[in-house]
């Protein structure tokens, strides 16, 4: 306990919670909170505040909006919310792995995934707190003081006192400066990224199908690229150290992209955002300190997601749940958010493995040697599994790991390789 605090045991009756950020991670924490209070009998007062305006879509979150299993379960188990089918605007059946040379398509019988627009997904989320008892403050966060007894958040709007802070703020630099100056914080590593969107009619678009199309190209700035179908357009986003339009024009000009997307000069320009480049970031890694006295991060702005495929909306929620628990059954100092990073184990073990992996593959795309192992997957069905899983995100890292160097799959592409090389 910090010296001359009053209290940093379990949020007590009466007490109150800041989340700063509306997002999937600040809503989900906000709402487990009056959940856990309801539960245990205590009556607390729980508050976001939010710089965005969601509904009617004034703002957006430059995210591909694909909500991957296990989401759905997560919501109505975990937050007692309907998973809001009537928002997804398709179901992703698999994917299309691409290198320049090949490609191969990855199905499975796993459970499919919704592509929506986030900022819809958002303004539900958000609707649901409030339903649910939380007060939403529309405005920024301009700075911060931590008390021992107390904490201080200065909002563009009005002041408040909390007990806890929970940071649901992503990759927001004036927050995480915020924090940083306050706590010590320090905000995770990151990769940026492009997004833009092509509308190609609805005769190519019923044509499309529901696969999103994945790429792995051979230019050392761009980790991975996507096009996901949605109700009447294509999500396009690339990613990489240094992800800029420029990159974003020269992955359009890739033949195997172009062979995908046609007529992009020609594109509807009824539709304003056609070709319209948004930038945005999502974190490759944790971040510096991201709990202490009277303070928990969530989702990106802890790093807490998946080190390579970041299936940042699912951590952040399941995230969200878990500090929110925290709070309410340990306590809101340092000590009792060990348990907060305890209760992350599953995300926390398998980053490395998400790291190697990210490695590997970028690895491989530079040398070309992803040619070899997409010709390999259409032999092997383990190593199949293995490339469906680590683009969907629908396993963890460890496993895709053993499966994708077990020697059944190294045999599988030694002779994929040795084909190539052996003449005709």
């Amino acid at each position: 306990m910090t010296p001359g605090s009053i209290d940093l045991g379990p949020l007590p009756d009466g007490g109150t919670a800041v989340v700063i950020g509306g997002g999937p991670g600040g809503t989900a924490a906000a709402i487990s909170l009056k959940q856990e209070a309801q539960i245990l009998g205590r009556n607390i007062h729980v508050v976001v505040v939010e710089g965005k305006q969601f509904s009617g879509e004034q703002h957006h979150n430059q995210c591909a909006g694909v909500l991957s299993p296990p989401i759905a379960d997560i919501l109505e188990h975990g937050l007692g919310i309907p998973f809001p089918h009537h928002l997804s605007q398709r179901t992703i059946t698999g994917y299309i792995l691409h290198t320049a040379q090949r490609q191969i398509v990855l199905d499975s019988e796993a459970e499919p995934s919704s592509a929506l627009r986030r900022v819809q997904f958002d303004a539900y989320m958000l609707g649901a707190a409030c339903e649910r008892g939380v007060e939403i403050t529309q405005a920024r966060v301009t700075d911060l003081e931590f008390h021992p007894d107390r904490v201080v958040v200065y909002t563009e709007s009005s002041q408040l006192t909390t007990d806890v802070v929970v940071g649901a703020f992503g990759l927001d630099e004036g927050t995480a400066s915020l924090f940083h100056r306050a706590v010590g914080y320090r905000a995770p590593p990151w990769l940026s990224s492009v997004v833009t969107k092509y509308h190609p009619g609805d005769a190519y678009m019923a044509k499309f199908g529901n696969r999103i199309h994945a790429f792995l190209p051979a230019t050392p700035r761009i980790e991975f690229g996507a096009v996901t179908p949605k109700g009447n357009h294509l999500t396009i986003n690339i990613a990489g150290k240094a992800a800029d339009a420029n990159l974003m024009d020269a992955f359009l000009s890739f033949p195997e992209v172009r062979s995908i997307l046609p007529d992009l000069e020609k594109a509807d320009h009824s539709h304003h955002d056609d070709l319209c480049y948004f930038k945005g970031r999502f974190p490759c890694g944790l971040a510096h300190k991201f709990t202490g006295d009277r303070f928990v991060m969530v989702g990106d702005a802890a790093g807490l997601v998946r080190a390579f495929k970041g299936k940042g909306v699912t951590s952040a929620i399941q995230t969200g749940i878990r500090a929110a628990q925290v709070i309410l059954r340990k306590g809101i100092s340092n000590d009792a958010f060990r348990a907060y990073h305890s209760a992350n184990q599953d995300i926390l073990e398998d980053l490395p493995y998400g790291r190697f992996m990210r490695i590997l593959t970028i690895s491989a795309s530079r040398f070309g040697l992803m040619d070899f192992a997409l010709e390999a997957a259409e032999t092997d069905s383990s190593l199949c599994l293995a490339l469906f899983n680590a683009v969907s995100g629908n396993s963890p890292y460890k496993p895709i790991v053993r499966s994708s160097l077990s020697p059944q799959a190294l045999l599988a592409f030694a002779r994929a390789l040795t084909r190539t090389h052996t003449p005709q």
